[in-house]
Parts: structure tokens; C-alpha cells; sequence
């Protein structure tokens, strides 16, 4: 499926102008005054995908948007922890998830999240259930 670029932001979306709003960003920035065990809580993240392929990794303006066909994740770097949240078109039950309920964007699709407040947290499980969400982002 062919993706439109925002001309901007340099975000991908699949569909030609749809609405968002820029961030000029850099991750980095986004991540500027955090904790380094969110910064590395993040880290983890990034060698628990790296291999999921496509993926592409981009900053948004509070957030970092991991997207395959669309956005299948936001990770959002907080005071003292990282929330990852993601989508799948599922109700999912796990312990690992602080939240898992309806997504309020109109569409029949689910919000989960996982929090992570320092590195070595991202147990297989969640990775299993982050995976759920890059393939119903990716269909």
C-alpha cells in the first residue's frame, strides 16, 4: 500500500493529506529531561522491534510513532515511566497491561497500554502482545 509523506513533518499516513498535527521534533528532544531509566526503558523498545520490518520510527509532538501500514504504536515518555500504547482490532487481557479498552477515534479498534518505568521491564509477554499490535497495523 502506497503511503503519503507529510510534506512538513515527514510523517507517513495512508491516506493523502489526512489530518495531524506537525511536530518538527527530534526524538531526542521529545525525550529531553526524562529519566534515563525512561530513556532506557525506550531502548528496550527499540531491540524488541528492531527486526519488525517495515517499522518506521518517527517523533510526533509528544510521542514516538511506530508505524508499518499506519500506526500500530505511540510511546509516550512521561515523568517517571514510558507508556506504550498500542492497537489491535481485540479486547486483550494480560497482566502485564496497565489499560486495554475501546480506542474513542471511531473505529472498531482497541487501546492498549503498557508502562515501563526502567530497563529491563519489556518482559516476552509483552513483547508477544506489542506484536499483535504492529500485525493489525500492518494489514
Amino acid at each position: 500500500m502506497a503511503m503519503w509523506t507529510c510534506p512538513k513533518c515527514q510523517r507517513p499516513f495512508r491516506r493523502a493529506g489526512q489530518w495531524h498535527v506537525c511536530s518538527e521534533k527530534t526524538i531526542d528532544e521529545i525525550f529531553a529531561g526524562k529519566p534515563d531509566q525512561v530513556v532506557m526503558a525506550f531502548d528496550d523498545v527499540l531491540v524488541a522491534t528492531a527486526e519488525w520490518e517495515p517499522n518506521l520510527i518517527t517523533p510526533a509532538r509528544h510521542a514516538v510513532m511506530f508505524t508499518n501500514k499506519r500506526a500500530w504504536m505511540v510511546d509516550r515518555p512521561m515523568s517517571k515511566l514510558l507508556e506504550l500504547s498500542f492497537f489491535t482490532g481485540e479486547l486483550l487481557h494480560s497482566p502485564v497491561l496497565h489499560r486495554s479498552a475501546p480506542d474513542h477515534m471511531g473505529q472498531k479498534k482497541f487501546r492498549h497500554s503498557i508502562r515501563l518505568s526502567g530497563p529491563g521491564e519489556l518482559s516476552p509477554e509483552a513483547v508477544a502482545l506489542m506484536r499483535k499490535g504492529y500485525d493489525y497495523g500492518n494489514r
